[in-house]
């Protein structure tokens, strides 16, 4: 361990006694914002991607129809709320991330178009958000919901 100060001598003007002086130095040492770790639960990066994605005009839904199913029936119970990650899968590491997202996009939409501008808009979020580099998004398109087709929720049962 080093000593926390540094001693500097120094002599009086009359050039008789050497002067101690102690000049204080920084402890720990190096830039406090790199002093520990941060670490960023996949479940965080998901949620930012999920709601990145759903922000896309075309984008209808997130999650395979078995998915949303489960999702609707869960909206329903008191106290339960809609799940952002449905959807999205993410691998996070110390400094980079991938992600796999399953969408449901609106009829008459560009496919490309939509699956471009997720992309795009999902790196810039997550990148911003957590500093991570995005290293791919990949997605599925499972769906797509027709004007006529009703939303996929079960009917309650007590009335």
């Amino acid at each position: 361990m080093t000593d926390m100060t540094e001693q500097n001598r120094t002599t009086t003007p009359e050039g008789d006694q050497p002067v101690t002086t102690r000049k204080p130095t920084r402890r720990g040492g190096g830039d406090p914002a790199g002093r520990g770790r941060t670490t960023i639960a996949d479940g965080v990066v998901e949620k930012i991607a999920g709601m990145a994605a759903r922000d896309v005009l075309g984008v209808h839904a997130m999650g395979s129809g078995l998915s949303r199913t489960f999702g609707a029936v869960r909206d329903r119970v008191p106290g339960g709320s809609k799940s952002v990650t449905r959807g999205v899968k993410a691998e996070v590491g110390e400094v980079q991330t991938a992600l796999d997202l399953e969408i449901v996009v609106d009829y008459g939409v560009s496919i490309g178009d939509v699956a471009r501008d997720v992309r795009e808009n999902v790196v810039a979020a997550v990148e911003r958000m957590t500093g991570l580099e995005v290293v791919e998004v990949n997605i599925a398109v499972s769906d797509v919901k027709l004007p006529e087709e009703e939303e996929e929720e079960p009917e309650p049962r007590i009335q």
